[in-house]
C-alpha cells in the first residue's frame, strides 16, 4: 500500500450472507454526481424499493427527484437483481435483461466494473450495517468523468 491508497479497515464492512434477503424492503437514497471534468454537481433524493420478481430475485425500482445545476426533474431507474451461484452473490442487470454487473457482499465489500461504449464504469459496494450500505460509481472516458456518491438507508 502506497500513500495514496486509503487504509481500509475491515471493521468499516458489514458481512451480507444472503444479499437478497439483506436488499429487500425500502430505501431511502441520497446521491451526489460530480462531474469532475466540468465542475457541475447535481444531486438525487428518493427511494429504492427492492421487491420479489416473480421467478426469483428482486426487481429494484428508483424512483425520485434529480437536480443538475439547479434544474430538478423527475428520475426513476429499474434494475434486476437476480440470485448468484450462492447466496451472498447477485446478477445485476439493466430492465431489459442486459447484464451489468456481478455483486459480492459477503465480506460487505465489493469493487465491480461495466464497460458502456468507450467509458468504463467502476462500482464500489459498501455495506456499514444492517440498515445503512454506499455505493460509489467512478465513470471515465472520453463521454463522461463521473463521480456518483449514493447512501442508502432502510426505511421502517
Amino acid at each position: 500500500m502506497d500513500a495514496l491508497t486509503p487504509h481500509r479497515d475491515a471493521r468499516e464492512y458489514w458481512p451480507v450472507p444472503d444479499v437478497l434477503a439483506h436488499l429487500a424492503g425500502r430505501w431511502r437514497v441520497e446521491r451526489a454526481v460530480r462531474d469532475l471534468a466540468g465542475g457541475a454537481e447535481g444531486h438525487f433524493t428518493g427511494t429504492t424499493v427492492f421487491g420479489p420478481l416473480a421467478d426469483g430475485g428482486l426487481l429494484h425500482e428508483e424512483s425520485g427527484t434529480f437536480t443538475w445545476q439547479g434544474t430538478a426533474r423527475p428520475a426513476t431507474r429499474t434494475l434486476r437483481f437476480l440470485p448468484g451461484p450462492t447466496p451472498g452473490r447477485a446478477d445485476v442487470r439493466f430492465a431489459d435483461g442486459r447484464p451489468f454487473h456481478d455483486l459480492d457482499l459477503t465480506t460487505g465489500h465489493w469493487i465491480a466494473g461495466h464497460p458502456c461504449s468507450a467509458d468504463f464504469y467502476r462500482g464500489e459496494f459498501t455495506v456499514r450495517d444492517a440498515d445503512r450500505w454506499r455505493t460509489v460509481w467512478r465513470v471515465g472516458g472520453p463521454a463522461k468523468d463521473l463521480v456518483l456518491t449514493t447512501d442508502y438507508v432502510r426505511e421502517r
